[in-house]
């Protein structure tokens, strides 16, 4: 019956996303207003937070908030606040990653120094909210997390694909930190599952495949020829499937990897 459908609006939820004011990040904050969320979004600094809580239209609402996801003070002080002021959170979305300056180096000479500044946000930094705003989601008896993980956490990258490869007037690949923080965090995903599925806490991921943003020629035709849908992904392909899994919608599904690749991994 239709009356029987699950819900797949999150009116009345307070959602926060780390790395909203991000390229994916974006998208996923306007698509959570628009499913009716009070979307938190957190960034280092405010501004860029301010600027996608702009962008973001429909029943919900959006706000930025600054906070150093690295720094359990900060996240702890930036949890009251958001609480304080759009009330109880049901959900959190880690979604925050970041490049340094040495991101696109060769294994062999891959500073160490970058390595643990990447780690501590893709991977640390998804810990540390969890903690709190899961201890908030346990004491309000229930909430859902969504890990944002990447295709080049579940498969490695095909290095042949990034010959005469650019991106904003540099050569570019996929280091190996990228691909062992977003492992790590699917494993975090799976503990957490297991972890809090008697507190009515579901955690989940969303791993994207190549998104389009600018990449040269010739990087996304040797992309879009490794995936079978034959192209890369549009910037706002993944919001559906945020949204789906912090909805009650899935309410039995937890411990999950929703793989959004066009089917690269297929093959």
């Amino acid at each position: 019956m239709p009356n029987d459908l699950p819900n797949f609006l999150l009116s009345g939820k307070t959602i926060v996303i780390t790395g909203g004011g991000g390229i994916l990040g974006q998208r996923m904050t306007a698509a959570l207003t628009g499913a009716g969320a009070a979307v938190a979004i957190l960034e280092p600094e405010i501004e860029k937070g301010e600027a996608a809580a702009e962008l973001a239209q429909g029943s919900g609402s959006a706000c930025a908030f600054a906070a150093d996801i690295t720094d359990p003070s900060s996240v702890e002080a930036v949890q009251v606040a958001i609480e304080s002021k759009l009330g109880p959170v049901y959900g959190l979305v880690n979604n925050a990653a970041v490049k340094t300056p040495n991101f696109f180096e060769p294994f062999e000479t891959f500073p160490l120094s970058d390595w643990n500044e990447v780690m501590n946000v893709n991977l640390t930094g998804a810990m540390i909210c969890s903690q709190a705003f899961g201890k908030s989601m346990v004491r309000n008896g229930g909430g859902a997390i969504v890990n944002t993980l990447s295709i080049y956490g579940v498969v490695a990258p095909d290095q042949r694909i990034y010959e005469g490869s650019m991106y904003e007037g540099r050569a570019i690949n996929t280091p190996a930190v990228y691909t062992a923080s977003k492992a790590g965090l699917w494993g975090l995903t799976k503990y957490l599952a297991a972890y809090w599925g008697d507190k009515s806490i579901r955690v989940n991921a969303i791993s994207p495949g190549g998104v389009f943003s600018g990449q040269n020629e010739a990087f996304k035709s040797a992309y879009s020829d490794r995936v079978p849908m034959g192209r890369m992904a549009e910037q706002d392909e993944m919001s559906g499937a945020v949204v789906f899994l912090l909805s009650e919608a899935a309410s039995f599904i937890t411990g999950q990897n929703i793989i959004i690749d066009g089917g690269l991994s297929v093959w």
